[in-house]
């Protein structure tokens, strides 16, 4: 366990392997413990997803409803209006959200009018104060900067699972592909969030994997995202088991172990956990959630505000207050 606030990137997977197959009540001890050295225990950050453009993509990522080749029941809804975009986002900072993120189902970003209407409402959003946040799939270095200077403050681009995993997962893009973006995202200054998901079918040994590549990074990823998968009706993986609820506190406790200044997210699947569950992922170090007032996560359920509120409330826990920062800083 870290002892000072000292930053590692050197890592090896056998000494995070030791780490995450700890008894998990040690584990969840040691974590908690780096938790209060690094950050207020008792703040959550409360972050507010948003669709902008649903399904039709043309990925065959095994776990994902919004993939054009599956059955499911999402529907296809083209890139929304600016305007509709930032008033969910200013509803979602009046609900005590201090992070706004927009995905759009790309392969790619291309340059074309939709990316120029991505860039208003980046622009929109910052404009509000929030902290601005996009995942549209792969992006140049280029991309990247016009992004930046519109005033975005962090790129999501989660590698999933394991590079030894990926091929299983995903065939229409590689591993690299994911790290190429992530570099790209370094390189225009824009603060980057990458986790993975959890229930895809991988071992211990490949969450593990994924963990030493996000945090042998030369710089760890401000946001780590846990995931347990969300099993969509329509996808090849629909029929898997629900994911342990320990094996989400033993992602979340190695994470803020090897990773100790990034906001650790307790991302999809909260819909399935009990509020006694969720508590002990915070116990473990998750400061960070998703809510909003759809109840919907992308294209799965999710908690609403309201609910999470009253969990807040049960458990001694209220919403990050962010500083406004610029697009280049840490969190």
């Amino acid at each position: 366990m870290q002892k000072t606030k000292k930053l590692r990137n050197d890592w090896t997977k056998e000494e995070i392997n030791t780490i995450y197959h700890q008894p998990v009540l040690e584990l969840v001890y040691q974590a908690a413990t780096v938790h209060r050295q690094w950050h207020k225990h008792s703040e959550i950050q409360v972050c507010t997803l948003l669709s902008v453009k649903t399904g039709g993509c043309p990925e065959d990522c095994s776990y994902c409803g919004q993939a054009a080749r599956y059955h499911t029941d999402i529907k296809v809804q083209a890139l929304l209006p600016t305007e509709t975009v930032i008033a969910h986002a200013q509803k979602a900072k009046d609900g005590g959200s201090s992070r706004f993120c927009m995905a759009a189902a790309w392969r790619e970003v291309r340059d074309n009018r939709d990316f120029d209407r991505i860039i208003d409402m980046v622009k929109g959003v910052n404009e509000l104060g929030l902290e601005v946040c996009c995942t549209l799939g792969m992006l140049t270095e280029e991309q990247a900067l016009r992004l930046q200077e519109a005033g975005l403050y962090a790129y999501n681009h989660n590698l999933d699972t394991s590079e030894e995993y990926y091929d299983e997962i995903i065939s229409t893009r590689k591993f690299d592909n994911r790290i190429n973006t992530i570099n790209n995202v370094r390189k225009a200054g824009i603060t980057v969030c990458s986790g993975g998901i959890i229930g895809l079918g991988e071992k211990h040994i490949d969450r593990i994997s994924m963990l030493l590549t996000l945090a042998t990074m030369p710089k760890h990823p401000e946001s780590v995202p846990v995931n347990a998968l969300a099993r969509v009706k329509g996808t090849p993986l629909e029929d898997l088991p629900k994911v342990a609820i320990w094996d989400m506190v033993r992602m979340i406790a190695t994470a803020r172990i090897i990773m100790p200044a990034s906001v650790v997210r307790l991302s999809a699947g909260r819909i399935e956990m009990t509020e006694e569950e969720q508590a002990w992922c915070f116990m473990a170090g998750a400061n960070s959630i998703f809510t909003g007032e759809r109840e919907t996560l992308l294209v799965t359920p999710n908690p609403g505000l309201t609910e999470d509120m009253e969990m807040f409330n049960n458990l001694g826990l209220k919403p990050m207050i962010k500083e406004r920062q610029s697009s280049c800083t840490t969190i």
